[in-house]
């Protein structure tokens, strides 16, 4: 594979913005390949393949040429491109999946679920094989069964199979380890036989696991009548304890069988994929076909433009879905023919190492299955669609409702931030982040105060905004200098929206701290009542009533309440690991008896502030000296803040 681009990633950023695409679309090479495009602040928006990138990528930017309103908007957002020369159409699929799969391109057709499925692994490498749950499947020389849909049901499979064949579960490696260490408890309630122990045959043991490999083919009438006849046979020797023990293992091999349901005598593993759609959305239902049973179903929403055909996203849920499966089956049932079937076909052979076929069932039984799955397909499209309008109600819907109450235009990211303190020690503060009224926990924040003494929730904000920004724009300067994406930067990424746990004081803190930094961020604060919730929004010097029985309010309450969570849970953990003490330690001649004494008769430390020195002189334990001594410390500091 050869790689080319219109513009290098690690060029400067000054070069970026003079990206001339007129003058690069004359340069785009007539061969296969990928192409990535790029909005303003250099984020990938969308990831294409082509077999002539020339005359793909010019059709973007050409007026006369009939686009969807998508396809419109993202090509007005479009700031550069680049692109990937691939020798064939086919490395070409197989580069864009990784790329979008990658990036998540915004204007890309993408699968909101991004689901792993569980594997049964029987390590068959091993010379005493074990079976035991996988995430993932590999090229190990082990057998692999699934994809399962449900983790549970992998697990109640491998206790049957373990209480079935006594099959080990331990990571000991035998022989070499046979005798080394005591058998585990397996062992001893009798679902294992002890290899570790050399209890058991290499041919013994190799037999159990070809009787449980035949159980995971779907197999199982051995094993039935097996039980059946063990079970009979207790009951005849009056050994009803043991009989009732393969009663109920019977009982539970049956259960799995019954769920194996019959789709076809073919015995091929196959997926059955069809659609359900709206204007805005999809739901693709597949039936997943293991050795002609049909072994689970699973559904994906998938977010869509109005004027996407079925075979298009078919097409981008196929190439998306596959990409991330290690399993492969031989054939796929569509509901339509995709959008590239012929080279999605290859690229699906070309991993699985044998042929997969693309089937779109016309007439009978495949038709009839087909069916089955577009109306499982619509039934969830209906239940889910009010599930879903009212999460975006509660995330979105609310964050646009706070920005109509500010009088600002849409919002994606908010940071808020507050302060804690216990006995005006070891303050701390917070910041959480809410990306399309979500919280984005991985953004989030916490900062020790340095430099302020004492109970001062200005002082520390300011503190906290102040290290928070610059520590921002110290990052983008770094990042720039170096001739990388700002976005790398842990700090880089400023929000659209500051909202401060306070009213006008807290508000104008952040505002000073902007300006101070040549930053310009709207700022609101959340205004609580005595009852200390919320009360309404303090903008633009004024505060402004909020509807307590929005979406908004709840949003603005849950943020204001995850600010404070996360500064408490930090002073808890610094609680933890003994760090947090009172700040009267700090007072030359106060030991814990004077501080005890102190607290108990002033209860607050803005009680002692205030104290004179006749009162403080006065309490417990003190004396003239020592009260001298904290009446200086508390005012030194309030001459100092």
């Amino acid at each position: 594979m050869t790689e080319e681009g219109c513009d290098d990633r690690g060029r400067e950023k000054g070069e970026r913005q003079m990206f001339n695409i007129e003058e690069e679309l004359k340069k785009l090479p007539a061969q296969p390949g990928v192409y990535l495009m790029h909005d303003k602040r250099d984020e990938i928006i969308y990831v294409g393949k082509a077999i002539s990138l020339k005359n793909r990528v010019r059709q973007y930017f050409q007026s006369s040429r009939n686009k969807t309103a998508k396809i419109e908007q993202m090509v007005s957002r479009i700031a550069r491109f680049e692109y990937i020369v691939t020798d064939s159409e086919l490395e070409a699929l197989v580069l864009e999946c990784n790329l979008i799969k990658e990036h998540r391109p915004r204007y890309n057709t993408m699968l909101k679920d991004d689901k792993a499925y569980p594997y049964i692994k029987v390590t068959v490498a091993e010379e005493f094989p074990r079976i035991l749950l996988a995430r993932e499947m590999k090229k190990d020389k082990n057998k692999y069964f699934g994809p399962y849909t449900s983790v549970g049901a992998v697990k109640d499979t491998l206790d049957l199979i373990h209480k079935l064949y006594k099959i080990r579960t331990c990571s000991r490696v035998l022989p070499r380890d046979v005798g080394k260490e005591r058998p585990c408890l397996n062992y001893h309630i009798k679902q294992c036989d002890g290899p570790c122990q050399g209890t058991v045959s290499r041919e013994v043991y190799g037999e159990n696991v070809a009787l449980a490999l035949e159980f995971l083919n779907g197999r199982y009438e051995k094993v039935l009548s097996l039980l059946e006849k063990q079970m009979m046979d207790a009951s005849d020797e009056m050994d009803f304890e043991k009989a009732i023990e393969y009663r109920d293992l019977l009982s539970s091999v049956k259960k799995v069988a019954q769920k194996q349901k019959i789709t076809s005598s073919s015995m091929q593993d196959r997926d059955i994929i069809a659609m359900a759609r709206d204007q805005e959305d999809a739901v693709v239902q597949v039936f997943f076909v293991r050795e002609g049973k049909l072994i689970g179903q699973e559904h994906f929403h998938m977010e869509i433009a109005a004027q996407e055909e079925k075979g298009q996203i078919l097409s981008s849920f196929v190439k998306q879905f596959y990409a991330g499966t290690p399993f492969l089956p031989k054939e796929l049932w569509v509901q339509t023919e995709l959008e590239d079937t012929e080279i999605i076909s290859r690229w699906l052979s070309a991993r699985k190492g044998q042929k997969v076929h693309i089937v779109v069932p016309k007439k009978g039984e495949k038709e009839q299955l087909v069916d089955l799955a577009q109306r499982n397909a619509a039934f969830v499209l209906i239940q889910d669609k009010e599930k879903i309008k009212r999460e975006e109600q509660r995330t979105i819907g609310a964050m646009n409702q706070v920005c109509g109450w500010l009088g600002i235009g849409p919002v994606n990211r908010v940071e808020a931030f507050d302060i804690s303190n216990i006995s005006g020690c070891e303050s701390v503060g917070s910041m959480v982040v809410y990306e399309d009224g979500k919280p984005k926990r991985n953004d989030y924040r916490k900062f020790k105060i340095r430099t302020v003494i004492g109970s001062n929730d200005y002082g520390s904000m300011k503190e906290v905004l102040l290290r928070r920004f610059r520590h921002g724009l110290e990052e983008k300067s770094q990042l720039r200098e170096a001739g990388q994406e700002e976005t790398l930067g842990s700090f880089t990424r400023f929000p659209d929206l500051l909202m401060m746990d306070g009213g006008k004081g807290q508000v104008n803190i952040a505002l000073e701290v902007l300006e101070e930094l040549g930053l310009s961020i709207p700022v609101c604060g959340m205004v609580k009542d005595d009852n200390h919730r919320t009360r309404g929004l303090y903008y633009q010097n004024q505060e402004i009533p909020i509807d307590h029985r929005s979406e908004g309010f709840r949003l603005i309450t849950r943020i204001q309440d995850e600010a404070h969570r996360f500064a408490i849970e930090y002073h808890r953990s610094l609680r933890g690991k003994g760090q947090v003490k009172s700040i009267l330690d700090d007072i030359p001649g106060i030991g814990p008896a004077r501080r005890k004494a102190l607290m108990r008769r002033f209860q607050s430390l803005d009680a002692i502030k205030e104290a004179s020195l006749e009162e403080l002189a006065g309490t417990e334990s003190m004396n003239e000296q020592s009260a001298q001594a904290v009446y200086e410390f508390f005012h030194k500091q309030a001459g100092q803040v």
